[in-house]
């Protein structure tokens, strides 16, 4: 299957900034995420930077970088506009690699490229994987997702979803045995003609309520399909302790 792997990449952030420019190893984070992202068989990966720091790391590194305007209110907005650049429309495949996971799974990424290519009912495809911890289960920085009988993203949220009503006495959320709680991965597989089109949709409360722009989608009539992931992905960075994690991560094992 044909895909391709775009990855935004914003130079803002409030818990880290420069975050795409972060070392790790000797290389840029993004240039990193990106060396990663091309072992998954995508047939081009590219950054979709803010900055023009971000897209003269890309070339020092032949990775291949659209600018993109720095006011868009969402990567998928900026990923929109990266079709455009690119040409992307129509049944183009198309999966988000969010730019701070230098750990990514490659077969997650070709995972989430199959879906969406087979499931003609869906215009999006996600990852997901289960939750044994109580702790995970009701942090509300942990998003969690239901699925329905044909692996269908119900909902997402992040309150502790699905209530083991018997099981949580005490009032305290615990994981049921089945359904196992999920825990939502942020990536994802679009078709190119509705992630163009996407940045058009009207913005849904549910969506605004919980800080998640995919509940736009479902609030929409739309249908997102979730592939169950065996294993959890490697930590992402958000903060400065996550980088200092990743770091030694490279440090071990990474080649320059």
């Amino acid at each position: 299957m044909k895909f391709t792997v775009l990855i935004p990449a914003r130079l803002a952030s409030t818990r880290l900034p420069d975050k795409p420019l972060a070392d790790l190893a000797g290389k840029p984070m993004v240039v990193r995420v990106a060396d990663r992202a091309a072992t998954s068989g995508a047939q081009a990966v590219v950054v979709a930077a803010d900055d023009e720091r971000i897209a003269q790391a890309c070339r020092e590194h032949g990775v291949r970088c659209v600018l993109t305007r720095s006011d868009h209110a969402s990567g998928s907005d900026r990923l929109a506009e990266a079709c455009s650049h690119l040409g992307l429309d129509g049944d183009d495949i198309v999966v988000n690699v969010q730019g701070d996971e230098p750990l990514i799974d490659p077969e997650l990424v070709r995972q989430t490229a199959r879906l969406v290519g087979e499931r003609n009912d869906c215009v999006m495809s996600t990852a997901a994987h289960a939750i044994d911890d109580a702790d995970e289960l009701r942090n509300p920085n942990v998003v969690k997702v239901v699925l329905d009988r044909q692996g269908q993203a119900l909902y997402f949220s992040r309150a502790p979803i699905p209530w083991w009503r018997d099981g949580s006495t005490t009032g305290r959320a615990e994981p049921a045995a089945e359904p196992r709680p999920l825990r939502h991965i942020g990536i994802y597989g679009y078709r190119a003609g509705f992630l163009r089109r996407f940045p058009q949709l009207e913005p849904a409360a549910l969506e605004r309520t919980e800080a998640l722009e995919q509940l736009r989608v479902l609030w929409h009539g739309h249908r997102i399909a979730v592939h169950v992931a065996d294993v959890a992905p490697g930590p992402g960075v958000d903060t400065p302790a996550d980088l200092e994690r990743v770091r030694a991560l490279f440090a071990a094992t990474a080649k320059p």
